[in-house]
């Protein structure tokens, strides 16, 4: 069972960034994306009607009550004129292992009008003002049991170089050498069991850490410029495009989501 997060409405610091955690949830008015992909696992749930969704820009958009994507899979949403909530769960943690196992090989999955309506469920049964309550009912109805043993092996000096890199406010020395010394792993044969375990390779990983920071940052009420300047970009422009890039919309979107939820 997966225990409830904690919902969290104040901002953080100016000048602050902090990784996202395992689970991070957000709802609000929908939006029409771009062809993008990320490393998370990504659920988008219309509470009214239904969204449409593709994986190619020649491919045809599907209906949905909901759809789930695999990390690093690329897919373009439209759920304009919807309310939506949208969960971002972290690959390497329980929860995403648990989809992992709950999925098998599939990369993007259609969820249809039965299950779409048991997650509505969950969130009416609680109200928008406590999703963090209402989490837990939507990975059951996904069929989540956590935790979960990860579907892909890991070495254990990954592991600990991942909670390292997790914990981390984005100061520290994330070159090549000092990681792999963490890892007690010759430099060769960190990069080969990094992208073994986390399915990337190191580089667009940690960029994926940069744009986690920055998101946290702009959702905890700090401005692009702080956000930018807080993940380590070079000013606001590279965050955006970055942005634009790996989810589909600009930064400035995920600013009108309601509330954030985090699981600790």
């Amino acid at each position: 069972m997966l225990l409830p997060p904690k919902a969290t409405g104040r901002a953080a610091p100016a000048g602050v960034a902090r990784p996202w955690p395992s689970v991070l949830a957000t709802w609000g008015p929908g939006e029409r994306s771009t062809l993008h992909a990320h490393h998370c696992w990504h659920l988008v749930l219309a509470l009214d009607g239904e969204l449409l969704v593709r994986t190619a820009d020649a491919s045809p958009f599907q209906s949905a009550g909901a759809v789930l994507t695999a990390p690093d899979i690329a897919h373009a949403i439209d759920a304009s004129g919807r309310r939506v909530i949208v969960v971002f769960v972290e690959p390497e943690s329980d929860a995403g292992d648990g989809l992992a196992r709950a999925l098998g090989a599939s990369k993007l999955e259609i969820v249809g009008s039965e299950t779409a309506g048991r997650l509505r469920s969950c969130v009416a049964a609680v109200g928008d003002g406590d999703l963090a309550a209402a989490l837990p009912g939507v990975f059951q109805a996904l069929e989540v049991s956590l935790p979960a043993p990860p579907p892909r092996p890991r070495h254990p000096g990954i592991q600990r170089v991942l909670r390292h890199l997790r914990a981390d406010d984005g100061s520290a020395d994330t070159s090549l050498e000092a990681l792999a010394r963490m890892a007690r792993l010759s430099p060769g044969r960190f990069m080969h069991a990094f992208t073994e375990s986390v399915g990337v390779p190191l580089r667009p990983y940690l960029l994926w850490l940069k744009l986690e920071r920055a998101g946290a940052a702009i959702a905890g009420g700090a401005t692009l410029a702080e956000a930018a300047a807080a993940a380590g970009f070079a000013d606001a422009a590279h965050m955006t495009r970055t942005f634009r890039r790996m989810f589909g919309v600009s930064p400035s979107d995920l600013r009108r989501r309601s509330q954030l939820v985090q699981d600790g």
